[in-house]
């Protein structure tokens, strides 16, 4: 898989080496620094055993270039164990070349080897370029319908 012309990209499993990038990439796509949160999130990843926990990172030459992060977990209200994608992420400057649909076929595979046949996230609805990339990707709308109810009576 090239990102640019005649670079290859290199999926493999995330290690806490790719903790500072990942929050990088993260904080140009959210516009918020959230480096205490990366590392409870990496402390928990990393410290799982088993395939439940999925987190795959995306590199050239060594450098990190973007991140997927998943668990295989069941939720109330009947629904099956599955796959839930979390967080994915890739350098604008890499944007468009096919990383972050890398990264998702290789947490795809994972999630087979776990024993589940479905995938699921949730994407805000005017994230237009979030839910192209998963449109994309062979997603659709599934069988449960997110409700909420803002607690502090904001519109």
């Amino acid at each position: 898989m090239t990102a640019h012309a005649s670079t290859t990209v290199e999926v493999r499993d995330l290690c806490r080496e790719h903790l500072e990038e990942v929050a990088r990439i993260d904080a140009l796509h959210t516009g918020e620094s959230k480096p205490d949160y990366w590392q409870r999130v990496f402390e928990e990843f990393l410290s799982s055993t088993g395939e439940e926990r999925v987190g795959v990172a995306a590199e050239i030459d060594g450098r990190t270039i973007g991140y997927l992060l998943g668990v295989v977990r069941a939720f109330e209200f009947g629904s099956e164990a599955c796959g839930w994608v979390f967080a994915v992420g890739v350098d604008p400057d890499q944007a468009r070349a096919g990383v972050a649909s890398a990264l998702l076929e290789h947490a795809c595979e994972r999630f087979r080897r776990a024993g589940v046949t479905r995938v699921r996230t949730m994407v805000q609805r005017n994230d237009v370029e979030v839910l192209s990339f998963f449109r994309a990707n062979g997603f659709a709308g599934g069988s449960f319908v997110q409700l909420e109810r803002d607690l502090e009576g904001r519109a």
